[in-house]
């Protein structure tokens, strides 16, 4: 079966795909406004998805894709306040694990942040992270 694709609407008269309609819904439970994060980068974490996913990706993996982004683009202090220390925490442990891991899930998303530049510059200075 081919895969659905992605679709930003047109002019009003195509709606928006149910995954970058679940993604803008994720990332508002993360206090992180869609439109923030702009349509390509959200459209990039969606193909991601559907790499990671065999089928689509299930509703349940939206939220923390939402948190790890969240965390990358608010960075942490306006993370926290917005969503609790212990969610910081867990995506600073996903953030650690991205980093040694090298290539994964979580990483992707770490390096599509930094090269759309949408990443805190804290997140940056404090994991030493550069885009080479």
């Amino acid at each position: 079966m081919a895969k659905r694709r992605s679709s930003l609407g047109f002019l009003g008269m195509f709606g928006r795909s149910g995954d970058l309609r679940q993604l803008d819904a994720a990332l508002r439970d993360v206090d992180l406004h869609p439109a923030l994060v702009p349509e390509g980068a959200k459209l990039t974490i969606v193909n991601l998805m559907k790499d990671h996913w065999p089928d689509e990706p299930p509703p349940p993996a939206y939220p923390p894709v939402a948190q790890l982004l969240g965390y990358c683009i608010a960075g942490p202090e306006p993370f926290e306040q917005s969503n609790g220390l212990q969610n910081r925490l867990d995506a600073e442990r996903r953030l650690e694990a991205a980093l040694e891991a090298g290539d994964s899930f979580d990483a992707q998303i770490i390096l599509m942040t930094l090269h759309a530049r949408l990443i805190s510059g804290e997140v940056v200075e404090r994991y030493g992270l550069s885009a080479d």
